[in-house]
């Protein structure tokens, strides 16, 4: 299950509902995690800004690959792990 996003959610400007913090690391809090140092809430807000269909992602640990900057510069992300326990509290979670 890589996203729940579709083509048609991309194109509407969906807002989140609420927001929470990441208590525990976990696969979304990663991913989650690598959009908002991009400078994105999550993948959908991406998908909006960057007017993309598809998202990078490391097939053998479902992680995001790589994400353009508002600046048009690239992150590339490791395959593994990035989003330390110290830091898993900065994510944030939105609901829609």
């Amino acid at each position: 299950e890589k996203s729940e996003v579709s083509g048609v959610m991309a194109n509407a400007d969906i807002k989140p509902k609420s927001i929470h913090r990441a208590k525990k690391w976990s696969d979304e809090v990663e991913n989650l995690y690598r959009f908002q140092q991009a400078g994105y809430r999550d993948e959908i807000e991406y998908k909006q800004v960057k007017q993309v269909d598809m998202v990078e992602y490391w097939p053998e640990t479902g992680f995001v690959k790589k994400l353009q900057r508002r600046n048009n510069t690239f992150y590339y992300y490791n395959k593994q792990r990035e989003c330390e326990d110290k830091e898993v509290h900065k994510v944030k979670v939105y609901v829609y």
